[in-house]
């Protein structure tokens, strides 16, 4: 329960059909990474847990001026009090567990992945890590059955294997972030916003009268919520802003920059050259040190090498045809997976693709199942 409607909402519905629900809140220590700070949280039990995305705002109905000021990241002291006071309407135990050594971790893996020219994906890292990770050992310690988060995804266990397949909301679904899970934790996940609208998920809140029923949700990086990660990472690895020559794919220099970091593949503003007509991100030279910058089709690619692939399914013997999605807003395309060795994967689009871009995820789907997935290391 991170305190925001959705996760809410789910606890909700769950104690309606009959389970027995426990709560838990993620102490992160998020707040540490944020320009807008909030004063450490004040002891919530016993034992100090959040199951589902970031839920945040900078205001809400149920504020008092008294009320610590919210920031605009998660896991903060007021949205430990919002998942309390829904605990408390429901009348089951609630929990907040100290996990900001793992978090840091993840701080680590967002900052070296910047250092080396790659676009991370913190929310996937800590689904795998810690909402599907240390959170299912804490479940099993305390015997839970079940794990539930608010996330907007479906399972099916009617067959032989669990799988997890898109939300019945297209503009909510957040399988892609989920592809991480492993089979045996996806086959005790429950997702009881899978078949709701984010509309039908806050009339749910208004019907079990939850003062947070309106509360807004953040679009951000719970530890960047102002957007601004460039500052976290020179904090962290301030070699990595190193200036360096702006390149054209055609070899001549044009510009001058003040760090890697600052730049993403197929990037196109704020890119500080002018060309008299729009170019963009096409390639991050992190041995070199440059920015080389091209036409619109410099940053299409028909193919795309992926690592670390998991696979929810029986894992192929040989190519197979999936729609492939490289980033979270991406409409998966048309594609063929190769498997190769080492937990390598070629994906051949149908047509050529915008921005493959090193860091991010590659989700393969048929249809709305997740078959599986693995982390872009180039095109």
């Amino acid at each position: 329960m991170s305190g925001g409607v959705d996760s809410s909402v789910a606890a909700c519905l769950l104690k309606e059909q009959g389970y027995g629900v426990v709560g838990v809140f993620m102490r992160l220590g998020a707040e540490r990474y944020q320009t807008v700070k909030s004063p450490a949280a004040k002891p919530i039990c016993a034992s100090q847990t959040s199951v589902s995305l970031p839920i945040a705002a900078e205001s809400s109905p149920t504020s008092h001026p008294t009320d610590p000021p919210r920031s605009k990241g998660c896991c903060s002291a007021a949205d430990a009090g919002d998942a309390r006071q829904v605990a408390g309407r429901l009348g089951i135990p609630f929990y907040a567990l100290n996990f900001e050594h793992d978090f840091d971790r993840l701080i680590d893996y967002f900052t070296e992945e910047y250092a080396n020219a790659r676009t991370p994906n913190p929310c996937i890292r800590c689904n795998q890590w810690l909402k599907f990770g240390r959170l299912v050992a804490y479940a099993d310690v305390v015997g839970a059955d079940l794990i539930a988060t608010g996330h907007y995804a479906r399972t099916d266990l009617a067959d032989h294997r669990p799988r997890l397949q898109r939300a019945r909301d297209a503009k909510k679904d957040q399988s892609y972030v989920l592809f991480g899970i492993r089979p045996e934790v996806l086959r005790r996940t429950l997702f009881p916003l899978g078949e709701l609208t984010k509309g039908q998920v806050r009339a749910h809140a208004r019907r079990f009268g939850l003062t947070i029923h309106d509360k807004p949700e953040s679009q951000d990086i719970c530890f960047v919520p102002d957007g601004d990660y460039a500052r976290l990472v020179r904090a962290r690895r301030p070699e990595a802003f190193t200036q360096g020559d702006i390149r054209h794919v055609d070899g001549r220099l044009v510009g001058r920059h003040e760090g890697l970091p600052h730049y993403t593949i197929g990037q196109r503003r704020g890119l500080g050259v002018a060309m008299g007509a729009p170019v963009y991100v096409a390639r991050l030279d992190a041995a070199g040190g440059t920015v080389v910058v091209g036409p619109r089709e410099s940053v299409l690619s028909g193919a795309a090498w992926a690592e670390g692939v998991c696979w929810l399914c029986e894992p192929p013997g040989g190519a197979i045809r999936v729609e492939a999605q490289i980033r979270y807003h991406h409409l998966a395309a048309p594609a063929v997976v190769r498997p190769m060795e080492r937990g390598r994967v070629r994906i051949e689009f149908d047509q050529p693709q915008s921005a493959v871009t090193p860091g991010q995820a590659v989700v393969f789907y048929r249809s709305d199942e997740v078959l599986g997935g693995g982390w872009l290391v180039g095109a």
